[in-house]
């Protein structure tokens, strides 16, 4: 392992955190000027390594879009990707599961930084327990996943209502996403952390990223002993 980090004063960037996890660092965008993610891009462009950017502003975005960096950028997920070097594919798959359309800014953030780490993401939106008929309609195809992500706000039952369907992970994601008694998600973070079905992690409140980090991190550990 080495220990390799580029200064650029402002920032510290990680260059061998690929080496260390298997994915290259990740920038969060929110709270960092226009100017500091250019000189971030740069860095790691220098470098020919990927770097993806997450929660990321239309209006960062164009900025390094115009300071002539090839950059991919999805206004939904709220995710920047710089492709450079390559890769690996990961063996298997990763359901993302929403319980409505509302969270479908988190559920987005998890699908493109899971296909961002190498692996294949399978969408299945809108189908939480208001209508669980739309759940059970696609659930042949969720019970294919080797993961599912289920990103729920409101008072959050999609993840414990999968987890006793399914033989895979569930990673519980709580959204925002509610009325006023739904405290900000933590009504949902709540619900997830109680859920009396077995197999189910929970991450923090609308943390897309953290559920598909975690979500690679099973695929690559399973990868690896296969």
């Amino acid at each position: 392992m080495t220990d390799n980090f580029e200064d650029l004063g402002f920032a510290k960037l990680d260059m061998s955190r690929r080496e260390r996890t298997g994915v290259p660092e990740t920038i969060y965008c929110a709270g960092k000027t226009k100017e500091q993610l250019v000189e971030i891009f740069k860095a790691f462009k220098s470098k020919n390594s990927p770097v993806l950017g997450t929660r990321c502003s239309a209006e960062q975005a164009d900025f390094v879009r115009a300071a002539g960096l090839n950059v991919k950028y999805d206004a939904m997920s709220r995710t920047i990707v710089l492709q450079a070097g390559h890769l690996p594919r990961l063996n298997g798959r990763i359901a993302v599961c929403t319980g409505g359309t509302a969270d479908l800014p988190v559920a987005g953030e998890a699908a493109a930084v899971a296909e961002f780490f190498g692996a294949e993401v399978d969408r299945h939106f809108d189908v939480g327990v208001a209508g669980i008929h739309r759940l059970f309609a696609r659930l042949e195809e969720i019970r294919r996943a080797d993961v599912v992500i289920a990103v729920a706000g409101m008072e959050g039952a999609l993840a414990g209502v999968v987890a006793g369907l399914v033989e895979a992970p569930v990673i519980a994601v709580p959204t925002s996403v509610g009325y006023g008694a739904s405290f900000g998600g933590l009504a949902a973070l709540l619900t997830m952390l109680n859920s009396c079905a077995e197999g189910v992690s929970v991450v923090n409140i609308d943390n897309g990223f953290g559920a598909a980090a975690l979500a690679c991190r099973i695929l690559r550990r399973t990868q690896k002993h296969d």
